[in-house]
């Protein structure tokens, strides 16, 4: 079973190299460090998807159905 030390460092190879490969493809000459930061920090942190409909703090009883 991956803990999640295991799963985050997971999650970091995987931004580093796909934002390395995607500079490359862009034919970037140097690495963008601040892309790079990028990446990574959205990988430890992503943005929730957008739902449709309402959170779960907006649930009354005459909406939750």
């Amino acid at each position: 079973m991956e803990t999640a030390r295991e799963t985050h460092r997971l999650a970091v190879v995987a931004a580093i190299s796909a934002e390395i490969q995607r500079q490359a493809v862009a034919g970037e000459q140097r690495i963008d460090i601040e892309k790079l930061a990028d990446a990574v920090l959205h990988a430890l942190d992503p943005q929730a998807p957008v739902a449709e409909g309402r959170r779960p703090e907006e649930l009354n009883s005459s909406n939750d159905g």
